[in-house]
């Protein structure tokens, strides 16, 4: 068997259309494009951005997961425009059960263009074949349909409710738990 991932030097990937790479000083107007929109941050633990400070905080906090070795999360860029549409990777990662959660965000103008289907599939590859991952999960609002449809179109299984679970935006939210599991495949 080979070695897992060993988190030393940040991971390229590429897909048909994009470019999954770390995130650079430069992708802050973007990221706070990506953020500042309502309709991204609807179901996220977050406010919309407001300052290209926000997106370079939110670009410190993925290479904090990286050096943690606890997640690591790629800047999904159009090839053909060199610009960031959206993110995706690993969070939570727990080294001793060879399991982490799954997030991912795109842009609306990029909504409904397979986007984030081409480049999950990607993402989970790396999941399960280099960083040697047994199961990844996913946790979602149960009001975030587009989120569970892109879940099951990748094979996920919805495992149960977990009621109440957050409390975000001055409310208790539910998380909907999604797995798929290296058996899977």
């Amino acid at each position: 068997m080979s070695t897992p991932f060993a988190f030393d030097e940040f991971p390229i990937l590429k897909t048909e259309r994009f470019n999954l790479r770390e995130a650079e000083e430069q992708d802050a107007p973007d990221i706070l494009a990506l953020y500042s929109d309502e309709t991204v941050v609807e179901f996220m633990p977050f406010t919309p951005f407001e300052t290209v400070d926000d997106a370079m905080d939110e670009m410190r906090w993925y290479a904090k997961i990286f050096r943690e070795q606890s997640g690591l999360r790629w800047m999904i860029e159009d090839v053909g425009s060199g610009k960031v549409v959206g993110t995706c990777g690993f969070l939570n990662r727990e080294d001793i059960h060879n399991r982490a959660e799954i997030g991912y965000d795109l842009h609306p103008d990029y909504w409904g263009k397979g986007v984030m289907t081409e480049v999950a599939h990607a993402v989970l590859y790396f999941g399960f074949v280099n960083m040697q991952l047994n199961k990844i999960e996913a946790k979602v609002e149960p009001q975030n349909e587009a989120s569970i449809r892109l879940l099951h179109k990748l094979g996920f299984q919805q495992e149960g409710l977990l009621r109440q679970h957050e409390f975000e935006k001055g409310r208790y939210i539910d998380l909907a738990l999604f797995s798929k599991l290296k058996s899977d495949l």
